[in-house]
């Protein structure tokens, strides 16, 4: 497999006059485009009760839209800062780096502190209490459950996705100088630590708002699917844009999503008769169970080796998914406070065919909407200073 040299050239103190300095990457729509489906996939699966629900990707094999986001954030993470070291040097890298980690933290106890007021207002307007996302932190008491939410120690429900990533982004620097020395070291020690969370699960970070005093997304398995990510810009970068093509291995990777598909669907939920041909139990989330790994692996082989999926990724109606894939904070914000009033709605009135296409359209409108606008915004051009020409 390619090294990081694929990414970037050498830094000025090392780089020969007559090369040229190292550019900025373009952008890849596929990961934009990838990650903007995520974003609107999580918003429809966090409500609970929501039919729509029954027909996006967690139905229709063993992974979900959360798998998509976290190996797309080691993707672009490789593309981003893999090459900024490179540009700008390893000391203002990682102030972006750390700056980054920062905002994403201030977005976390942002929609945390949000969410804590609705719910206390919509309980004391209702009489009703929540079945969800913060109840363990109401339950603590407002202040104490902000301060420990605030403090990561107590990770409520739709809540928990962005602490695994202020986490996996902190730790890209090791990821980074790791895979520049050997790919297949970094990911052979990073599958041992995923093995090593699923068969022993006391392996996590304490959480005091969960059943089993842990994160949800245990960031020692949950961790090899960020530095996979990784590994893939590197192989994705150095087949000019496409990982290498065998029709075996795009064999191999349709029937284990065909195999996913038929183990994995939503039979019941459709209807239909029960079509699973093994007697298993549904894999792991929470540690991200070899079938899941598998799945995800599968699919993204395939996407990230077919020229057409490129191609697609670059059609004009894409545009608002790729504009939620870049601006994916404030569209995951937007999405987490449109599925809380779409979780309260639900509680306080019941599900109804009315009420389920007003909240889920409703909610897409205000993302993508919002994505459109910060589209908008950036490429507004900056307002003239007073007394310059």
């Amino acid at each position: 497999m390619a090294t990081t040299e694929e990414l970037e050239r050498p830094t000025a103190a090392g780089r020969p006059a007559s090369e040229p300095r190292p550019t900025k990457p373009v952008r890849d729509a596929r990961v934009d485009v990838l990650r903007g489906f995520a974003l609107l996939t999580i918003f429809v699966d966090h409500i609970p009760r929501n039919v729509p629900a029954l027909f996006t990707l967690h139905n229709f094999g063993f992974s979900d839209a959360a798998e998509i986001f976290v190996l797309l954030a080691g993707y672009s993470s490789m593309i981003a800062y893999g090459g900024l070291f490179h540009r700008s040097g390893i000391r203002t890298t990682l102030i972006r780096i750390a700056r980054r980690c920062l905002r994403i933290y201030l977005f976390q106890a942002g929609l945390l502190l949000a969410t804590l007021v609705i719910v206390r207002i919509w309980m004391d307007l209702t009489g009703l209490t929540p079945r969800f996302g913060v109840a363990p932190l109401i339950q603590m008491g407002l202040l104490p459950g902000l301060l420990r939410g605030l403090a990561l120690n107590a990770l409520p429900n739709y809540l928990d996705i962005l602490p695994l990533y202020i986490l996996l982004l902190a730790l890209f620097p090791l990821v980074y100088f790791g895979i520049r020395r050997g790919i297949w070291g970094v990911l052979a020690l990073s599958g041992t630590v995923w093995l090593t969370a699923n068969l022993d699960h006391q392996l996590n970070l304490p959480n005091a708002a969960a059943v089993d005093d842990g994160w949800y997304f245990n960031p020692f398995a949950w961790q090899f699917l960020f530095v996979i990510g990784a590994a893939l810009a590197v192989a994705v970068r150095a087949g000019n844009g496409l990982l290498p093509w065998r029709g075996w291995a795009a064999a191999i990777a349709a029937a284990y999503l065909a195999f996913a598909l038929l183990q994995g669907g939503s039979w019941s939920d459709w209807g239909l008769p029960d079509l699973k041909p093994l007697a298993i139990g549904v894999p792991d989330k929470s540690h991200v169970g070899p079938l899941r790994l598998l799945d995800i692996l599968a699919l993204s082989y395939l996407l990230f080796s077919a020229p057409a999926v490129a191609r697609f990724c670059r059609l004009p109606w894409l545009r608002l998914v790729d504009a939620c894939g870049r601006h994916s904070l404030e569209i995951f914000a937007a999405g987490c406070l449109a599925a809380l009033i779409g979780r309260i709605l639900y509680r306080t009135f019941d599900a109804t065919w009315p009420l389920q296409i007003a909240v889920n359209l409703g909610g897409l409108a205000v993302m993508l909407g919002l994505a459109h606008w910060q589209d908008v915004r950036l490429k507004r051009p900056a307002a003239p200073v007073p007394g310059r020409p």
